[in-house]
Formats: C-alpha cells, sequence, structure tokens
C-alpha cells in the first residue's frame, strides 16, 4: 500500500491591511525618529500612523525591532532608487546621483547614527541589508569608472560619509534651511565625483573597511 505523504503547509501570507499597517507603522517611526530622535514613545509613533499600540507590539516586539525595520527600509529604498536609474538609462553615474539625493531625502543621515546607538549592529538583517548596499554602490561606481565617467581616487566610504554629511544640517540651524540646500550641496559634490574634475585629492580613497575600523 503506497502511503501518501501530505504536502508541507505553507505559511499563510499576511493579508493586504496587515501589509499596510506595517507600512504605516513604519513610515511613521522614520518620520518621529528623524524629528525626535530614537526615543520618541511608541503609542506617539502608533497615533501617527493611525493604528492601535496593540498593532505596533505585534509587528514589533519591541523597540529595537522597530527601529531595525525603519533602518533597513531606508536602506533598501535608497538602493532601489539608483537601480531603476540603471535600468532606466544605463547610465552608472546617473544611477549615483539618485543613490545620493534619495539617501538625502530618505533622511539616512540622522537615521544611521541609531545604528551605533541604540541595538545590536551586527543584526542579520541589517548586515545584509549594508551588504548589498555596498554591493551595488561599489559595482555602480565601478561601472562609472570604466566609462570614464567617474575619477579613479574615490570609493564607496567617500561617497557614503559625504552624502551623510552634507545632509545633515550644520550646528544651530533649522532643518528647514538645510533641508532648502542640501540638494544643491550634494550636486555640487557629484559634480566633483566626476572624472573631468582636475583637483589633487590628498590623502587614499575611503573604503567601507576604513569606516568600520574607524
Amino acid at each position: 500500500m503506497q502511503t501518501v505523504t501530505p504536502e508541507a503547509r505553507k505559511a499563510p501570507r499576511p493579508r493586504a491591511d496587515a501589509l499596510r499597517n506595517r507600512e504605516r507603522i513604519v513610515t511613521a517611526a522614520r518620520e518621529m525618529f528623524v524629528e525626535f530622535g530614537p526615543d520618541v514613545p511608541l503609542d506617539e509613533i502608533a497615533r501617527r500612523a493611525g493604528v492601535g499600540n496593540a498593532t505596533v507590539y505585534r509587528n514589533f516586539p519591541d523597540r529595537d525591532a522597530l527601529v531595525r525595520e525603519v533602518v533597513c527600509s531606508v536602506i533598501n529604498r535608497t538602493m532601489a532608487a539608483a537601480e531603476l536609474a540603471l535600468t532606466q538609462t544605463g547610465d552608472a553615474f546617473e544611477a549615483l546621483e539618485r543613490f545620493v539625493h534619495t539617501a538625502a531625502d530618505e533622511r539616512i543621515s540622522a537615521l544611521c547614527p541609531m545604528v551605533q546607538s541604540a541595538f545590536d549592529q551586527n543584526h542579520p538583517d541589517l548586515e545584509a541589508s549594508r551588504e548589498r548596499c555596498e554591493r551595488l554602490v561599489g559595482a555602480i561606481m565601478d561601472r562609472a569608472k570604466a566609462a570614464g565617467q567617474l575619477r579613479s581616487d574615490v570609493d564607496v566610504g567617500d561617497v557614503m560619509i559625504a552624502a551623510a554629511q552634507l545632509s545633515r544640517p550644520p550646528a544651530g540651524t533649522g532643518c528647514d534651511i538645510a533641508d532648502r540646500y542640501v540638494h544643491r550641496h550634494l550636486q555640487l559634490f557629484l559634480d566633483g565625483l566626476r572624472a573631468s574634475a582636475r583637483s589633487v585629492l590628498p590623502g587614499t580613497a575611503l573604503t567601507m573597511e576604513d569606516l568600520r575600523k574607524a
């Protein structure tokens, strides 16, 4: 007699409304982390997201899980913008520009410090997003160098640290002033990355490994 092995049960897919609620929570948390820092009450995040407190805790058991999800989602959206630009135009430098400007719009400079201060920065989810980002930006930069678009004496770390610094408001100034000029100043930086730049940079190219050791 032949025994029929039952098929493994598939995990149920989240309902559409549950996915929308999770996205609303992440969006509200991102906005409030930027405005008030990582210690903003979760009740306030729930209120801005338009969901109940129980919905927040059902999706994110603690603050660390929510902060991590916010940072990973920002990194992933920033990468998606670069990938889309590369697909649409095939222009590596334009993809690099899209990455840098989107990183500023996503407030990555305000969120990334929380990775070092708020929770385990070696969490597998965070490491996966970070490593994928480094690979993507590195590949785009290599492609731009090969095409003669990008100067040869820069590396991924140079782009990351400059984008973060230029999109952070200077001490003593309001965020509205910084927002008004951030893309202007980022474009000045990007123009300086072009292969046609005649300056000689002091020091050596900054890699992501250099940043991790700092």
